[in-house]
């Protein structure tokens, strides 16, 4: 379903990924673990094309994202056609990006409406079978501020599903979290595993890795330095790096 191969991204000075190779295949929960700096939250990015590769490339389902191959050169899509790409691409962030002037059901209703011409009437039963989906059936017509942090994540992963993606990706959605608010968004992206929904997940949370994940990748420097099943990375990890890592986390 997701396929990175040899990405590279550099900001300025600075080398944030520096060749990386990634394979997630339909239905798969792929966590995504690393400290700070290492280039975990800039790989979700490129996925969608929130920020463009350097060297590299990226599909979707078999589609390549953000560029058009031509013979042996890549040649950039217009934001129209990435745009339409991202539909595909679900994306809930850290710190929510609700639309603070639309209820919650506006919210939900929004993207299916203009970006897939969906009929409100239609857009609108989804977006109410969603909320209930996750638990927040009685807030469709409060606006955002009146909502709990952990509120608004529900919300905006229920906005993700509302435009029927392939792929779910999380940065980190329960790092602005107060501690208490955090397992009820780890519950609903638990019951989203359960239905086969193929996601990728960057999260500090090692619990939520080893129950859920069908692979687990550990970042630093801008590289993979190990993935595989949550039994061999968390509990028997080969690289010292990773070791290290785990014995500060655990």
């Amino acid at each position: 379903m997701v396929d990175v191969r040899g990405v590279h991204k550099t900001f300025g000075p600075l080398e944030v990924l520096r060749g990386v190779d990634l394979r997630v295949r339909e239905g798969e929960v792929t966590v995504i673990l690393g400290p700070s700096g290492s280039g975990k939250s800039t790989l979700l990015r490129t996925i969608n094309h929130l920020e463009k590769v350097d060297r590299g490339w990226i599909s979707v389902d078999g589609e390549l994202i953000g560029y058009r191959r031509s013979g042996n050169k890549l040649h950039e899509l217009k934001e129209k056609e990435v745009a339409k790409q991202r539909t595909n691409i679900g994306f809930v962030f850290q710190n929510f990006h609700l639309f603070p002037h639309l209820t919650v059901l506006e919210n939900l209703v929004e993207a299916p409406v203009s970006a897939l011409r969906r009929p409100r009437r239609q857009a609108e039963e989804t977006a109410r079978r969603l909320l209930a989906r996750v638990g927040l059936a009685d807030k469709a017509d409060v606006y955002p501020r009146r909502l709990s942090g952990g509120q608004q994540q529900r919300v905006a992963i229920a906005r993700a599903l509302a435009l029927e993606p392939k792929v779910l990706l999380f940065d980190e959605p329960t790092s602005a979290l107060d501690p208490e608010l955090v397992g009820e968004v780890l519950d609903v992206i638990k019951d989203l595993a359960g239905t086969g929904t193929t996601m990728i997940v960057v999260t500090h949370e090692i619990g939520f890795a080893r129950e859920v994940a069908d692979s687990v990748v550990f970042m630093d420097g801008g590289v993979v330095v190990e993935q595989g099943p949550p039994a061999d990375v968390l509990d028997n990890p080969r690289q010292e790096r990773t070791r290290a890592f785990l014995s500060k986390v655990l």
